[in-house]
């Protein structure tokens, strides 16, 4: 088998055993095959009554922890995790499917492979409904800005499972042609960027109600789930809904 990068995943059958280094999948998993997931980091706050091992974080997993949780397949992403982390595990003898996702497409394909090849089993019943959602683009109904951060201000850019899931909703980022996945923007930019409304996710940055709509003179600012613009997995179905409310 190979992961979404073309590497080898050497594995003895359905794994039986996984740790996911990647917020999104571990929803996922524990979602599907919660009997299987015997270890997460510690920002994969969903499900929130999830009971496992923790082994740190995104970008610093503790790899000995790691390896004494015996998994069968560690689950990680080419964005939020390191390439000296999955090299290091693989040296250690550990099975590791790096997944690549850009678009939703990708994430729907991505994870329908991994559950197939990986863990042996079918879609689970949120994939096929994300997959039905998801399928026809929605005409344009909203042009939006969706900061990152702040100080400096960064933006979500083209080329990111965000943009396009904005697109396929029928909300056009304003700022999708600066160059870079998430670039660096002023804030005096992009109140005057042309969007209808700045949308202001509660991570990684956590706009709040004090803390990010002042910044802005001109332009709506709504408050929104960062999970539901970011994750994929079960947040798709909860996202599609979101962002058909808001686009109208």
């Amino acid at each position: 088998m190979r992961d979404d990068l073309g590497a080898d995943v050497p594995l003895a059958g359905a794994a039986r055993r996984v740790v996911s280094l990647v917020p999104s999948l571990t929803e996922a998993l524990a979602a599907s095959v919660p009997d299987r997931l015997v270890g997460a980091t510690d920002w994969c706050t969903h499900p929130r009554d999830l009971d496992v091992s923790r082994v740190r974080g995104t970008k610093n997993p503790d790899l000995a922890a790691i390896r004494r949780l015996r998994p069968d397949l560690v689950v990680a992403n080419q964005e939020e995790n390191r390439e000296l982390d999955v090299r290091r595990l693989r040296e250690a003898g550990v099975s590791v499917w790096v997944t690549r996702i850009e678009t939703v497409p990708q994430s729907l394909d991505s994870m329908s492979r991994l559950f197939a090849e990986g863990l042996g089993i079918i879609d689970p019943g949120w994939l096929v409904e994300a997959r039905v959602l998801w399928s026809p683009p929605a005409p344009r109904r909203l042009a939006v800005a969706v900061p990152i951060w702040r100080d400096p201000w960064m933006v979500v850019g083209a080329q990111t499972y965000t943009h396009d899931l904005l697109a396929r909703a029928g909300l056009v980022n304003v700022l999708g042609g600066r160059e870079g996945r998430y670039p660096a923007v002023p804030v005096e930019e992009i109140d005057g960027a042309g969007a209808d409304l700045v949308l202001l996710p509660d991570e990684p940055y956590v706009f709040t109600a004090d803390d990010g709509p002042e910044a802005f003179a001109t332009t709506p600012t709504r408050l929104v789930s960062g999970r539901l613009l970011t994750w994929y997995g079960p947040a798709m179905v909860e996202a599609h809904a979101m962002l058909s409310a808001l686009a109208g």
